[in-house]
């Protein structure tokens, strides 16, 4: 179910929010083996159901009665926020985020928090402290991470929607994996405030969703300028236009070695792809931009450093209580020197720069979300897979623009999703793009 069709069921007074609850929490019961969540709040859930079906008006909000999931690194008063961690493990949250208040004052109903990575810092969300989040299309093998949790209660339809975070690829890379939506917005366009940082110049919030349209709704509903968080901007958020494709929209499909590092057969779907989006009259041109490895990297090292800033004390005093691959990344990032730092930052400074006049030729990017599908949890290295899963996303988070996967084929019956790109601020054109390309193809 989408959630339109849900506020039109509850529109007719056809059915109740506690109704839905109690399905949603059947199927969270009955996937329960796949780990999607950290904790839950049943009897919280119900009150707000009873809640909102007392105070039931013609004009709903738009999220009305509808279930969220919430990553667990996103504080929601009353339920603890862990960051997947011993370290916080009985941390209890005082007050909602903002993103939660936001939330809230749409009318959804919080279910839970989601499993992820260890605090936030790796790809493969095998949680050695709250165990594995498997992926429901094939449980042998990651979700992803770090926002694996809230892909995988989208995915199996336990909630309608989830928020990650992302600041490599958290939100884009559990969702390509899982076949869901994941959109990362610009950076600074959803409040941080009330979320445990990881990486304080990276850090995103955005909403995980079965479809475009659905993740646009719970975007709009938790893009709002908050003034006490020193992250946060200020700018307008244009409304789509859902009933039509741009036509003539210069689409650049990234090419070139970078690229070509990538499975044959995703390469290959990306060009199906193409064909989709020139039938709907997109213009596609291909161009290599070697460049953005250096990217890639630089926000690799600029997560770490931030991280090992932000956990410091935890690190110095109980390095143990950390698994073993956050805990090497973070010694890694304890180690950066302020050189390397500043050459991180110089590279962030150059990769906007490019992307600005790239922008001036074309209004959209594409390229694979991730180079793979979802490697079995008994696999490589969780440090390496974090540098081979982030390859393709983390360019956009040192350059905060707005990115967005979305499913699209199977290899060896899993999911692979295609990741568009644009300018910032313009989320409007990206879901705009991304949604007719969804309704074009399979997954609509």
């Amino acid at each position: 179910m989408r959630i339109r069709e849900l506020m039109k069921l509850y529109a007719q007074r056809r059915i109740r929010p506690q109704e839905v609850i109690e399905e949603c929490f059947r199927k969270i019961e009955e996937t329960k083996h796949l780990g999607a969540f950290i904790s839950l709040d049943y009897d919280g859930a119900m009150r707000t159901a009873q809640m909102l079906e007392k105070s039931f008006t013609k004009e709903l909000p738009p999220l009305y009665g509808v279930p969220i999931a919430v990553k667990d690194l996103i504080d929601v008063a009353g339920l603890r926020t862990t960051a997947g961690s011993l370290f916080f493990k009985d941390n209890v949250a005082k007050e909602d985020a903002f993103v939660i208040q936001q939330l809230k004052k749409a009318g959804a109903i919080i279910v839970g928090k989601t499993n992820l990575h260890e605090i936030a810092l790796g790809v493969t969300n095998n949680n050695p402290h709250f165990g594995p989040c498997r992926n429901p299309h094939d449980p042998a093998r990651i979700s992803g991470g770090s926002s694996g949790g809230s892909a995988v209660s989208v995915a199996t339809n336990a909630v309608l929607a989830a928020l990650g975070t992302d600041t490599g690829g958290s939100i884009r890379i559990p969702s390509a994996l899982c076949g869901v939506v994941g959109l990362k917005p610009t950076y600074g366009r959803v409040s941080v405030r009330g979320v445990m940082p990881l990486s304080w110049h990276l850090d995103h919030v955005g909403p995980i969703a079965n479809c475009v349209e659905d993740a646009w709704i719970v975007l709009k509903s938790i893009s709002r300028y908050n003034a006490q968080d020193p992250f946060s901007q200020k700018a307008p958020l244009r409304e789509p236009d859902f009933e039509k494709f741009p036509k003539g929209i210069r689409i650049l499909k990234v090419t070139g070695n970078f690229v070509s590092k990538a499975d044959e057969r995703i390469l290959k779907i990306m060009d199906e792809a193409c064909e989709v989006l020139e039938q709907l009259g997109a213009l596609i041109e291909e161009k290599p931009l070697e460049w953005l490895k250096d990217a890639a990297a630089a926000n690799g090292l600029i997560t770490q450093t931030e991280a090992a800033a932000f956990h410091r004390e935890r690190l110095k005093q109980h390095p143990e209580m950390f698994s073993d691959d956050v805990r090497q990344r973070l010694m890694e990032g304890a180690s950066t020197s302020g050189v390397d730092y500043a050459q991180a930052r110089k590279i962030q400074t150059m990769t906007k720069h490019n992307f600005k006049q790239l922008f001036s030729q074309y209004d959209l990017l594409m390229l694979p979300t991730v180079p793979i599908v979802a490697p079995p949890i008994e696999g490589e290295n969780a440090v390496e897979m974090a540098r081979r899963l982030t390859r393709f996303t983390a360019e956009f988070n040192i350059s905060h623009l707005p990115a967005i996967s979305i499913p699209f084929g199977r290899v060896d019956g899993l999911p692979v999703g295609v990741q568009f790109v644009t300018k910032w601020w313009r989320e409007d054109l990206l879901v705009q793009v991304a949604h007719a390309f969804e309704r074009s193809t399979a997954h609509s």
